[in-house]
């Protein structure tokens, strides 16, 4: 196999042969791949904020509504391995710079769209361009990189992938409060306008020439599979887990993914994913870490939101402000997490954030009350965001070095796609698991509600509290009562990422990538090294 190494990015924009990308251009090239990645991340869950605009403006029913938002993250986590192994044939900086034309045009359309259809269409055509640009922002900075500068660039790129989506929300909660649903636009059209304008300039190109074809039977098959996997836990919670799309999307996903590892077993080297290489404890235990992760943190937010909203009775905009801390800590202890790991070894590092992250969860499941307000789970949220960005960074670093420098690009884009994947479950398990816990403690506090009342706070903490002005003398009673069922179900739903914490924890401490800690001499350069830049 012949390999273009990376070539440095030149002080005019060239690229060219020989030397080693100086300070100043590997600044430039991680501040590039970092804008691109936070335009796409800003796009996951901007519009979420606006379902009701969305509705009004389109006269949309609320299946359709989903559709726009889902269509984007469903088309993004298709795609993301297939075109990452394409950049990695074609060119990584072609790739990128394509798929950031074709996003900031995606999302002008969708700005501008006059009809739902138009709108859907945009937001498909956006997940496509941010499949071309996700896996490229990671496989730049693993291929131009050296070794010793690889990890603190990595805690960047996964503190702006892991706060990125708060951040993203909570400018999206502020244009729709202060302008329009349309504005939410802006940001992710912006943001891939400059990372544009600096990736012609500063990122080098890099492009691998493998001696067997490209693998498209298995590109098709890994698409088909998360197109079908992701479906389901997406609509299973809206249209129930029995309903016929969603055991049709289950049963297309499970028969597809089973036909992908067969045939990528076959395959062997010349596999688009060789699934043999998860015997590799670092990929398999970085895997399975940013699953559990994403799934949780996904899993969160769908508590704290309503807790915000229904039982605090706060604004979208505050709502989404109130998780700035947790953002800031994940993203700070991302950068510092390299550190750390030079120093204690990743395995161990990893292991440190994934017990912050359990003891987290585990402060908000006892100390949540409704009377203790937001200063109640404030502890709680700065430990999961503290735990999540210890382990984040070497769980990314454990997938990347587990595959080779030619397939940068499929590394990269299978520590996306394990995001994704493991947001979608988080958000249908235990939200599914605050449902059940909610209705199960309400139905004990519904004495002498009128039964039309009793039934619509049955649905949720929200239907509860819009229920209230028709209920007279008992509107005092049904709000406490549903505040505090929704207490318990956080309860629930949270004691039950404590159990999966604990599971990730041992796995980790058992079967995780193994601490590689350098010697004093060698660990003494890279703390300079990282204190320096």
């Amino acid at each position: 196999m012949s390999t273009n190494q990376p070539a440095p990015a030149a002080a005019d924009g060239a690229d060219h042969a020989g030397g080693a990308p100086d300070a100043r251009q590997l600044r430039a090239v991680l501040i590039a791949v970092c804008v691109a990645l936070m335009a796409v991340i800003a796009s996951v869950s901007g519009l979420n904020v606006a379902q009701p605009d969305l509705a009004v403006e389109f006269g949309a029913s609320q299946a359709t509504v989903l559709w726009i938002i889902n269509i984007y993250t469903l088309t993004l986590a298709a795609l993301l391995l297939p075109l990452g192994a394409i950049g990695d044939r074609l060119g990584r900086k072609p790739m990128l710079i394509t798929g950031l034309v074709v996003f900031g045009v995606a999302g002008a359309t969708a700005g501008l769209a006059p009809s739902a259809d138009v709108m859907i269409g945009a937001r498909l055509l956006s997940g496509i361009g941010a499949a071309m640009i996700m896996p490229i922002t990671l496989a730049v900075i693993t291929s131009t990189f050296p070794e010793e500068e690889r990890g603190k660039a990595i805690g960047v790129w996964t503190g702006v992938a892991g706060g990125g989506g708060i951040l993203g929300m909570f400018l999206s909660a502020a244009l729709v409060d202060v302008a329009s649903w349309r504005y939410l636009f802006i940001l992710p059209v912006a943001l891939a306008v400059v990372a544009l304008a600096m990736a012609v300039r500063s990122v080098p190109n890099s492009s691998e020439h493998p001696d067997h074809p490209f693998d498209t039977v298995g590109a098709l098959a890994s698409a088909v599979t998360v197109v079908g996997l992701i479906f389901v836990l997406q609509e299973g919670p809206e249209h129930g887990w029995s309903a016929p799309a969603t055991l049709t999307g289950l049963a297309v996903g499970l028969l597809a993914g089973v036909f992908f590892v067969v045939r990528e077993l076959r395959r062997g080297d010349a596999a688009l994913l060789d699934v043999r290489l998860f015997r590799d404890r670092g990929l398999a235990g970085g895997s399975i870490t940013l699953l559990t992760l994403f799934g949780v943190q996904a899993g969160i937010f769908v508590v704290l939101f309503p807790f915000f909203q229904a039982v605090l009775g706060w604004s979208g905009l505050l709502s989404t402000l109130a998780l700035m801390p947790m953002a800031a800590a994940m993203m700070t202890t991302s950068g510092l997490a390299p550190a750390l790991a030079a120093r204690i070894g990743s395995r161990s590092t990893m292991a440190t954030g994934i017990a912050l992250a359990g003891a987290g969860l585990a402060l908000m499941a006892l100390i949540v009350s409704a009377d203790g307000g937001y200063l109640s789970i404030l502890p709680g949220m700065l430990a999961m965001g503290i735990g999540m960005g210890l382990s984040m960074t070497p769980s990314t670093e454990a997938i990347t070095g587990s595959l080779p420098r030619e397939r940068q690009g499929v590394a990269s884009a299978l520590n996306d796609v394990t995001r994704e994947f493991g947001t979608a479950l988080g958000v249908a398990l235990l939200g599914a698991l605050l449902s059940s816990g909610y209705r199960s403690a309400i139905d004990g506090r519904l004495d002498g509600v009128p039964r039309d009342a009793a039934d619509t706070a049955r649905a949720g903490v929200a239907n509860a509290v819009e229920a209230v002005g028709g209920t007279g003398p008992h509107a005092r009673e049904l709000a406490q009562a549903a505040r505090e069922s929704f207490v318990d179900g956080w309860q629930q739903a949270m004691w039950a990422g404590v159990v999966v914490m604990g599971g990730l924890l041992l796995y980790i401490l058992a079967r995780g990538p193994k601490d590689t800690v350098p010697a004093a001499g060698t660990r003494a350069e890279a703390a300079e090294a990282l204190s320096s830049r």
